[in-house]
């Protein structure tokens, strides 16, 4: 706050600062190892939802594999564009990797309808054929999820590096999020109802900042 009374104009990188104390000093005692305290940090600071310091859950080498994955130049497989647009491709393609996403191309819309399933379905169905590691951050489809675990569980897809599943909503998404913690394969996931596209990619890129670090070090 300023002499004058109104409130201080602060440089992005103060905010953040700023944000992420107040996010620590409010989470209090935790018990997270580092990684996933960042994750679970990096979620809260893009949602201001401390309901994720109890939902997500993270299978045992997910933090592992996906760092590693996107350090290697994985490919990112987003469910929606909204998902592809918060993730930091400048970081992605610095390590030989890209982001990808199915949901908007005509075959895969003319292939859904003569099907009678969805998109987000065929779309991971395409980007199950990808070569190289593969990273699939689903933030919006319950179904997209549920037909990963399906191709998974019949052992007709090689196994992705990470699934980040995150889908928001009230249909058939507590019940997709189940299915892929099931399946085998090393996951990130939000528990109930609640994520969304801005987790989804909230996750990726506190990923990609591990896989930096890394670098760096």
């Amino acid at each position: 706050m300023s002499s004058t009374g109104t409130p201080a104009i602060l440089r992005p990188e103060d905010i953040e600062a700023q944000s992420f104390a107040i996010i620590g000093q409010e989470l209090g005692p935790h018990g997270f190892d580092p990684a996933t305290e960042l994750v679970v940090k990096r979620v809260i600071h893009t949602s201001a939802d401390f309901d994720y310091a109890q939902t997500l859950h993270f299978s045992e080498h997910a933090i592992e594999q996906g760092v590693s994955a996107l350090a290697a130049g994985a490919t990112i497989v987003t469910d929606t564009t909204m998902v592809a647009a918060g993730i930091n491709k400048r970081v992605v393609a610095r390590f030989g990797g890209e982001v990808r996403t199915y949901i908007a191309d005509s075959d895969v819309a003319d292939e859904a309808k003569q099907r009678g399933v969805t998109r987000s379905a065929v779309s991971m169905e395409r980007a199950s054929l990808l070569p190289g590691p593969t990273i699939f951050a689903i933030g919006n489809a319950p179904t997209a999820l549920m037909r990963l675990a399906e191709l998974l569980e019949d052992g007709v897809m090689r196994e992705p590096a990470l699934v980040i599943g995150v889908p928001v909503g009230f249909v058939n998404v507590v019940e997709s999020k189940e299915q892929i913690m099931r399946a085998p394969v090393e996951h990130i996931v939000a528990r109930g109802r609640k994520g969304g596209s801005n987790i989804a990619a909230a996750i990726v890129n506190a990923l990609l900042y591990m896989a930096s670090n890394n670098q760096r070090d």
